[in-house]
């Protein structure tokens, strides 16, 4: 008999969510057709329960083995819900609006080591890993959206520009550190052979990087989730457990 049903005391203690920010996600998978077309042999744990089973993979990285039992399911089970229910938990890639002259965005790599040896790369952290981009709302620390992974040796221009990313920042000013000089982001002033920094450019730089650690705040609360500091999905798997991490991120954020 499985012990974890979504009840408060086990949301809150495994999913880093509120109840209520919980029912929001499960309103989402409901919503994008969690529950099927209904025709068939009915799944038998409930919908609310397979959702945090998820969410609990995410958040604690277990292997199948050890959620079962939590469950109450088989292992195989718990592998057929998570890649039924890992893409329906995706965020919801915002795109610039109106004020988007007003909107100011911070993007940045990440290296999450992945298992997946077509997903990954051996990389200068001398682990197999995948660089991801991620773009965060400056003001709200919110995830605006979170391209494919690459292979971790990518580097970070030459990602950011094969992501695609950069046609939901039209007109909104994107922030970038010295590693995406020639994107069209806001970078760094760079020092020149025989020539130093002048002293506004130093005043510039300071401010760029107080405004641009809110991305790396960001990314480490992201990899409280720790499935994206040790993936053990294959394919898409890793794209999948990105996309649900920063749709759980926002809705803790933002509730």
């Amino acid at each position: 008999m499985g012990c974890l049903r979504a009840e408060r005391v086990w949301v809150e203690t495994f999913t880093g969510l509120r109840l209520e920010q919980f029912e929001r996600l499960l309103k989402a998978v409901r919503d994008r057709g969690g529950n099927g077309t209904l025709r068939g042999r009915p799944w038998c744990p409930p919908l609310a329960k397979r959702v945090l089973l998820v969410a609990v993979y995410y958040r604690t990285n277990l292997t199948m083995r050890q959620l079962g039992p939590l469950f109450g399911i088989s292992s195989s089970t718990v592998c057929r819900v998570t890649q039924r229910l890992g893409p329906l938990i995706a965020l919801e890639p915002s795109r610039a609006t109106t004020d988007a002259a007003d909107r100011l965005w911070i993007v940045d790599g990440t290296l999450v080591p992945v298992r997946d040896r077509k997903v990954g790369s051996s990389s200068r952290n001398y682990r197999f890993s995948a660089n991801v981009q991620v773009i965060v709302d400056a003001d709200t620390r919110l995830v605006i959206a979170a391209a494919r992974p690459v292979p971790g040796t990518t580097a970070d221009a030459h990602a950011w520009r094969n992501s695609g990313l950069a046609q939901r920042c039209e007109g909104v000013t994107v922030l970038g550190d010295g590693a995406y000089i020639n994107t069209g982001l806001i970078v760094p002033h760079r020092k020149r052979p025989r020539r130093e920094l002048l002293p506004g450019e130093e005043d510039d730089n300071a401010a760029h990087r107080k405004v641009r650690a809110r991305v790396e705040h960001v990314i480490g609360r992201m990899k409280n989730y720790k499935i994206l500091r040790d993936c053990r999905q294959r394919g898409d798997g890793l794209h999948h457990a990105v996309q649900a991490v920063a749709h759980m991120h926002n809705l803790a954020l933002a509730s």
